[in-house]
């Protein structure tokens, strides 16, 4: 006797090829029903014999397609409603949307294999796709993911096309983007004037630019690429030029697995990142110099092709290694619109490999790394966003707008966390017009109304995500402390609300509740009750407040000036100049002094002292490079970093760094030793505050938890005193996981208002 039961799958599958599956599912289980794209998810009606159903269900769940993630499976009882056969029905639109958006994917090996296949009607088409592969979010205009709510929807298939998008038994069965050259968008490559329309030609013309020392600008899923070959100098040194690029690494991408393996060092770990399906920038030890790509840096950050395009140009002639990096000028959001891209890069690409699909938005390469906890994101884009990383007990919709470097917003709809693409630093116009842009299209994509919204915002009141907040018609406004927002991220990832932690923030910059600038911070609380800040770094005075993150010396004058008996820093081995004695007088008359118990600012100062005495050209620069440094020398001792109970005091340290540097003790010695007083200090104010609380679990984020040496000294020493340590890595613990952070703190926050209980 046949039964009958309703599933609803919940999580990414949609664009996943999910619903062929569960069609060829259905067909080998002799089930009858039906499937669709709902706005929750896929909707499931199955009528067949109680052993049939049960199968299908436990092979749904633990034999899914690979890109596809089931976050949520409901399965109840059903009328029969006495069917003869298994559909795919349209898709339905009754609610507001919560289904998550599947990321772009990489080619999959079936489609590589018909993308060089002469017999194949897609040999050589660079759009060849399939339901395992392709285009998602950088196509989709709305949801639910269907070919009409893409940038497909102006190419209507062929004959041929669809014929496979309507066999059950094909890999493109309901494949949307699915297009072939006959139908499809092609490629053309524009260079002076002069324009190469077939696709073949304009793919070989640009892999002949590249060889020839050309700068190339490329379209790709989620927008331009500026292209060029990364052996060559003088090419290195043009895209420098004309991107106004002066020292920050390019990334690589290199044509097979076997080139990668020759450029870095990759363990089992990073290859196994490198080549998952995300496809990231990963960045690992270099094993080869290549002249311009990543001057005074000791890793290099490659990442595979990823779409077919990718591959036809290495086919076609192209270097082995290319830089591709986003195409913009520096501090701009990536070109992602082709009039938009001719006007902008005009004066750095010579040729554009311009392909007719549309994006619909603009997504930057993913940019991760593998250190001692396991895979760090440090830039959450392309093959990661928008996808659900963590569920909140949120009654309403929450739009966190996170911090105003690093950029990225989270929408929870229906307790589901959507985390944005990497939108960049909003104290650039450019970058911030992209944020507005990404908030009002996840708004729109989720069809969330503004006066059911609640808003979540950092407190910092100059930043320019602050301020929009305060011009949404929303509902209500959390203002969320930055450091604790690093901190709740780590736990919303983990789901981990009740759980009370010892939480260490540790960043450049952060606005504090006494308005001071923190960003050396240790919490005792949970996201469920809050975070009590228990613990910092002893205050130094920042002189000229922000350009002191630009002046590893300037930085270096407030934690100095609380030493005595300094030596002439204007001498060797120091030849700290004028922008010190500068600093000094303002901080000597305090005029534009501010505090700050910044680790960021700490690591600057040890950098100046160390040698790194010029103007930094990007975030973060000064403290790679003492990271760096230090790991050219063995871990033989290390300064001390004395916690009284509150304060860890910096002046040990930094008097020890000076009497070493005088008596002519090697710089990279230095830096180790200050490396590992930093872990050791840590520690041990980490291990006196569990003690006192009888806490034994430890969250760590923050920008400075980017520092690879710096986790891996802290590791051992945590687990040695049987701390259980919790760091990000499903959202980067820079600026780009705040808002994550901030959607938690504000849920809980409206629940206590409100009353609700999450026990």
């Amino acid at each position: 006797m046949a039964t009958a039961c309703s599933i609803r799958v919940r999580g990414v599958v949609q664009g996943v090829g999910f619903r062929p599956f569960v069609y060829r599912l259905a067909q080998a289980n002799a089930l009858t029903g039906w499937v669709l794209n709902g706005d929750q998810g896929v909707e499931i009606h199955l009528e067949g014999a109680e052993k049939d159903l049960a199968a299908f269900v436990r092979e749904m769940q633990t034999k899914p397609p690979a890109a596809a993630e089931l976050n949520e499976v409901e399965v109840g009882p059903a009328p029969c409603e006495g069917l003869s056969e298994f559909t795919i029905r349209e898709s339905e639109r009754r609610d507001r949307p919560t289904v998550c958006v599947s990321p772009d994917l990489p080619i999959c090996e079936e489609c590589l294999a018909e993308l060089f296949d002469p017999s194949d009607r897609r040999c050589g088409y660079p759009y060849i796709n399939c339901t395992n592969c392709g285009p998602r979010y950088s196509v989709i205009l709305a949801l639910p993911y269907d070919r009409p709510n893409t940038t497909m929807r102006q190419w209507p298939l062929d004959d041929y096309c669809s014929a496979e998008y309507h066999d059950p038994a094909n890999r493109r069965f309901h494949a949307q983007p699915v297009a072939c050259p006959e139908c499809g968008p092609l490629y053309s490559l524009h260079e002076e004037g002069a324009t190469v329309d077939d696709g073949k030609g304009a793919i070989d013309k640009a892999a002949q630019l590249l060889r020839e020392g050309k700068v190339v600008a490329i379209k790709g899923l989620g927008g331009y690429h500026l292209a060029c070959d990364a052996r060559n100098p003088e090419s290195m040194a043009d895209l420098r030029e004309r991107k106004f690029r002066k020292e920050k690494p390019f990334a690589l991408m290199a044509k097979d697995l076997e080139t990668a393996r020759n450029l870095v060092h990759l363990s089992s770990d990073t290859e196994a990142l490198i080549t998952s399906i995300p496809r990231p920038i990963v960045l690992a030890p270099r094993k080869q110099e290549l002249t311009g790509v990543a001057p005074g840096n000791d890793e290099l950050g490659v990442m595979l092709p990823y779409t077919p395009l990718h591959h036809l140009l290495f086919a076609s002639g192209a270097p082995d290694v290319l830089v591709m990096t986003s195409a913009n000028r520096s501090s701009e959001p990536i070109a992602y619109e082709d009039d938009d891209a001719l006007a902008r890069l005009s004066g750095i690409a010579d040729a554009f490999l311009m392909g007719e699909r549309s994006v619909a938005r603009r997504v930057d390469d993913s940019v991760a790394r593998v250190g001692a906890f396991g895979p760090m994101i440090l830039r959450r884009a392309r093959g990661y966003a928008p996808g659900a990383v963590a569920m909140l007990p949120a009654k309403r919709p929450i739009l966190a707008l996170g911090a105003d470097l690093k950029n990225s917003i989270t929408l929870v709809v229906d307790g589901q966390a959507f985390v944005s693409q990497h939108i960049g630093d909003l104290d650039h116009y450019p970058a911030f017009r992209a944020f507005e842009e990404t908030v009002a299209d996840l708004i729109s994509m989720y069809d969330v109304r503004w006066d059911d919204l609640l808003v979540a915002h950092d407190c910092h009141p100059q930043y320019a995500s602050t301020t929009h907040a305060f011009g949404l018609p929303v509902v209500k406004r959390y203002a969320v402390q930055h450091h604790r927002a690093h901190v709740a991220s780590v736990l919303a990832e983990r789901g981990e609300w009740e759980e009370t932690v010892v939480g260490v923030s540790l960043d450049g910059t952060g606005y504090g509740d006494d308005g001071t600038i923190w960003g050396g911070e240790i919490f005792v609380g949970s996201v469920e009750r809050g975070f009590e800040r228990v613990a910092h770094l002893r205050q130094a005075a920042l002189a000229g407040g922000d350009a002191a993150a630009q002046h590893p010396v300037q930085a270096a004058v407030g934690f100095l000036s609380q030493i005595d008996g300094l030596p002439d820093l204007a001498a060797a081995p120091f030849h700290f100049g004028l922008r010190y004695r500068g600093a000094l007088r303002l901080i000597e008359r305090d005029v534009r002094v501010f505090s700050t118990t910044s680790i960021g600012r700490f690591f600057d100062a040890a950098a100046a002292l160390l040698g790194f005495v010029r103007q930094t050209t990007f975030e973060g620069q000064a403290a790679i490079w003492v990271e760096q440094l230090a790991r050219s020398s063995p871990p033989l001792d290390a300064y001390p970093f004395p916690f009284d109970g509150h304060q860890l005091d910096f002046r040990p340290l930094l008097g020890a760094m000076i009497r070493d540097r005088i008596r002519g003790r090697s710089t990279s010695e230095i830096a180790r030793a200050f490396q590992l007083g930093i872990a050791r200090g840590l520690c041990s104010a980490i291990k006196i505050i569990c003690e006192e609380r009888g806490l034994k679990t430890v969250v760590l984020s923050g920008g400075v938890l980017q520092n690879g040496l710096l986790l891996e000294d802290l590791k051992p020493l945590l687990g040695a005193a049987k701390l259980r340590t919790w760091i990000n890595h499903a959202v980067p613990p820079n600026d780009g996981g705040i808002s994550l952070g901030q959607a938690a703190l504000a849920a809980f926050q409206e629940g206590r208002i409100n009353g609700a209980s999450y026990a």
